[in-house]
């Protein structure tokens, strides 16, 4: 039963292969195992810990749950929980060395810090765009030679004046009342340090900017993280006593912090301190003395989530939401079972 245990809970690594990849806790795959589903047994494993969290990063350990829905929220994140992006440029004037459509894919790729809850989708074919869907801004920049540069100036941030378009010189321009909806100043680019291009004395740009509400799964503008990726839970268990100059040759074998040497009993002793930290490199199992001290595994059902929000909005709120939108589907899709169930065959 132990080994059955551990086939249906753990994915093992060893030397040249993965055991075990797969689900397989199924309603009658395993003698003497009832895994058939149990909302109330579901309800009791799974649980959700925030082991780190700052302005614009978020990990958390989602216990208790199948790779199927943990990829179904991750892919919810990439794609389905909307963001404002620049989707119309207007331009009136560019004589920078970038050509006009990549002008325009360069802008669309600056996150806006925009509240996408607080705005509607626009409609198909709808040009001008209302303050309930739209976000506008202006871009009006022409580079000068500085007249008081050195003579002997090489640097160009010295020898001319707005040489340098940054997302800084993006102005918000408010449509009907969202000046007193959000504030003065609220609506603009996450980074006011983001590269557009780069000019010289003469040229110019002059354009004007929509934004509006869209998916990832549209276009990667709309993607709310830079990054939304989990793995599995590391499980490193030592089978024999590993000591002296093994025990630090076994440290080294792993990720910092993951195993320690510590002093038990008089003798310097290697113990698993940190295993969340291993990258699962199977280094130690090129060493033939300790490829059999340990035991490399990975929790099935133990992912650990990170998420790297773009700025738009904290990576808490896409976490919260990206659980509205997985939970909306869920009862969509309960909803269209108990109809097919009701009709007649």
């Amino acid at each position: 039963m132990a080994s059955i245990e551990e086939t249906r809970t753990r994915v093992r690594m060893l030397e040249h292969e993965i055991e075990n990849p797969h689900s397989s806790d199924f309603p009658g795959n395993y003698v003497g195992f009832d895994d058939s589903w149990n909302h109330e047994k579901f309800v009791e494993n799974f649980h959700i810990d925030i082991v780190q969290l700052s302005e614009t990063a978020m990990e958390f350990d989602m216990v208790g749950i199948d790779a199927a829905l943990a990829n179904a929220f991750r892919r919810i994140l990439l794609a389905e929980v909307p963001t404002m992006a620049i989707e119309k440029v207007f331009v009136y004037n560019n004589t920078s060395i970038i050509q006009d459509e990549i002008l325009a894919h360069r802008l669309g790729l600056i996150p806006i810090k925009a509240d996408p809850r607080m705005f509607e989708y626009r409609q198909e074919g709808d040009e001008e765009g209302t303050a309930e869907d739209t976000i506008e801004f202006q871009l009006k920049v022409k580079c000068a030679k500085n007249p008081s540069a050195a003579k002997d100036a090489t640097d160009p941030d010295e020898l001319y004046k707005h040489s340098k378009v940054t997302t800084e010189y993006l102005k918000w321009i408010p449509i009907g009342n969202q000046s007193e909806m959000y504030g003065e100043g609220a609506i603009r680019p996450v980074h006011d340090d983001i590269l557009i291009a780069k000019l010289r004395p003469g040229q110019e740009m002059d354009l004007k900017m929509h934004c509006v509400k869209g998916f990832g799964k549209d276009h990667a503008k709309f993607s709310p993280v830079a990054t939304a990726s989990y793995r599995l839970l590391p499980e490193i268990i030592l089978t024999r006593p590993v000591e002296g100059e093994q025990a630090d040759r076994l440290a080294q074998c792993f990720s910092p912090g993951v195993i320690e040497v510590k002093e038990i009993n008089g003798v310097r002793q290697a113990v698993v301190a940190h295993p969340r930290r291993d990258t699962c490199s199977r280094e130690v199992l090129r060493h033939e003395d300790l490829k059999d001290c340990v035991k490399l595994n990975r929790v099935r059902n133990h992912f650990i989530f990170s998420v790297e929000s773009t700025g738009a909005l904290p990576p808490e709120t896409l976490v919260s939401e990206a659980i509205k939108i997985l939970m909306t589907k869920s009862r969509s899709f309960k909803s269209e079972l108990e109809r097919l169930g009701t009709q007649p065959r």
